[in-house]
């Protein structure tokens, strides 16, 4: 594709994460000397990436242009679109701005991650808010999690229209159906752009409304209702945390949070009044042992399997207060995020092993999505009726198959781009090319460090996990030049009735290695370090066919 020619404005709309994609949402809006960023997300790190905790976008881009970035907005409070927000906002402190129940879930992580001074600013539906040349309206749209809304961004030269996460519910819990009317008003002045999420574009007809999860959680509670009952869920799933509260208390059970991310959500939702529920209800999870079986729900984290979640570590027996068995009745009501269906399988197998019932999406209808079906994004195609059109918010399969609906529906293969992350797309009134890349990509949190582990860390740390480490421990009196004493070390490589020997004859060949080389010579020991890595590496593999990570160490005596 040809590159954009710079002989008229361009709206220039960068990519830092959620496209080719699941997760870590970040657009960025730019024209002449102002920026919008659209989204702060994170991700869940994926089996590449041992001890990772979290994966964030690289902001470079708007670190290089912080004095004319204006300000972040946000559609809606799921991690995959606030989750970066603390790190970001240490180094990029600008104006944010979102729904009511998004910013109580940002101030809580702001404040679990000591994050100080920053501008939060609460947005309705039907808000306007000017960024510059930027014009921002915030329009209602039905979603998993409350507060959910897509963007009209009027630009000097044509409005955007970003439909951020969506679903088309007529009957949603909160009543707040989808404001299609404004949807298509805003497409009958005219539309240059359409930024539509992908994540369900494979999937035919209509998705099913969340009310339709509480119908079948009510059958559930009928038939178990002298057992304990447990659901996973996303704890920034308020409707469903309030459909779980309401059918406990229709069952006269008390109500137990488990897991931290469900325990500060649901405390933060119900302080701004979006999840209604009175504190006799709820239960401490620290006193559930003296709640009947038959009396007590408990909802939990770790629907995607996370290792450190709490239905994980009940599952694994790594949770003293909570203890599974055969009079226990677990209900997963969500779908695995792409990449996560190991992990989650594996803790449904560990469920099973306890004794426990496990009830998920594929044998009851406990769990709908969030995001657009076929027929729910046509229907905002055709509203919107956009000149040019750009599927975000989904790996590149989804995005393609986004773009083929598109042209089944009318619109110009010329009229659309799949973007990647990194792309920068120039789009005028009548043309829309790739410019030049953005410097973008992951950056992994690894404890307090940000982007401190990179692909060399990755490396060693999968070559320690799958071959383990070899230790070598010398010490040498330089004066003599002579070796007073090997040690070997062995972690994670070999343990049984032959360890012994080999680690003996892995100290002979430290020691017929020593012989080619005058220690007293040496100026350092670099070089001899790396012939003893060398030596050793292929005695080991010759005997194991395995090469673990060796680390020779050398102590002057």
């Amino acid at each position: 594709m040809q590159k954009s020619r710079s002989d008229s404005p361009a709206l220039k709309v960068a990519f830092l994460g959620g496209v080719g994609e699941i997760g870590k949402n970040m657009t960025a809006l730019e024209f002449a000397g102002d920026i919008i960023v659209v989204d702060c997300g994170s991700c869940f790190p994926n089996v590449d990436m041992p001890g990772v905790d979290l994966v964030i976008p690289d902001v470079s881009y708007l670190m290089a242009n912080k004095d004319r970035v204006r300000g972040i907005v946000l559609t809606h409070g799921h991690e995959d679109h606030i989750g970066a927000l603390p790190y970001v906002l240490r180094e990029l402190n600008v104006p944010v701005y979102g729904t009511k129940i998004t910013l109580a879930l940002v101030e809580a992580k702001l404040r679990e991650l000591k994050v100080e001074n920053t501008s939060l600013n609460i947005v309705k539906p039907g808000t306007i808010v000017q960024f510059g040349c930027f014009k921002v309206e915030f329009v209602n749209v039905s979603h998993s999690i409350a507060g959910s809304c897509a963007l009209a961004i009027t630009t000097p030269i044509g409005i955007v229209f970003h439909t951020g996460d969506f679903k088309i519910d007529y009957t949603p819990i909160d009543g707040n159906v989808i404001n299609l009317q404004r949807i298509a008003e805003i497409g009958n002045n005219g539309v240059l752009l359409l930024l539509a999420e992908s994540t369900n574009v494979e999937r035919l007809g209509s998705s099913m409304s969340e009310s339709t999860v509480g119908a079948s959680f009510n059958n559930i509670f009928a038939e178990n209702t002298e057992r304990r009952i447990f659901i996973a869920t996303f704890a920034s799933n308020i409707h469903r945390l309030q459909q779980i509260i309401d059918i406990a208390i229709k069952y006269k059970r008390k109500v137990a949070f488990c897991g931290r991310s469900m325990i500060n959500v649901a405390a933060a939702a119900q302080r701004i009044g979006e999840l209604r529920y009175s504190e006799d209800v709820i239960v401490d999870i620290d006193k559930i042992n003296k709640v009947p079986d038959k009396e007590l729900v408990i909802i939990t984290t770790g629907s995607q399997g996370e290792p450190m979640s709490a239905l994980t570590r009940m599952a694994s027996d790594e949770m003293a207060k909570v203890k599974l068995g055969y009079n226990d009745t677990v209900i997963i009501s969500a779908s695995p995020i792409p990449g996560n269906e190991r992990m989650v399988y594996n803790v449904i197998n560990n469920l099973y092993r306890h004794g426990c019932r496990v009830i998920y999406e594929s044998l009851a209808e406990v769990h709908v999505s969030g995001h657009a079906y076929q027929e729910e994004l046509k229907l905002i195609h055709s509203l919107i009726k956009p000149r040019f059109f750009m599927p975000v918010h989904g790996e590149h399969r989804h995005q393609k198959k986004h773009a083929e609906l598109a042209m089944k529906m009318g619109m110009p293969s010329s009229n659309i781009i799949v973007p990647d992350i990194g792309n920068q797309v120039h789009v005028k009134k009548r043309t829309m090319s790739l410019g030049d890349n953005v410097l973008a990509g992951p950056l992994l949190v690894d404890g307090l460090g940000v982007g401190d582990v990179g692909s060399t860390v990755l490396r060693d740390r999968k070559h320690l996990a799958e071959e383990g480490l070899f230790i070598i421990v010398i010490g040498v009196d330089k004066d003599m030049g002579q070796i007073t004493s090997v040690d070997v070390i062995s972690r994670g490589f070999v343990y049984n009735e032959d360890a012994e020997e080999l680690l003996e004859n892995a100290k002979q060949v430290v020691l017929k290695t020593t012989e080619k080389v005058d220690l007293k010579q040496l100026e350092d020991y670099t070089g001899y370090k790396s012939l003893v890595r060398k030596e050793v590496k292929s005695y080991l593999f010759k005997e194991t066919h395995r090469s673990p990570m060796i680390l020779p160490i050398i102590t002057e005596t």
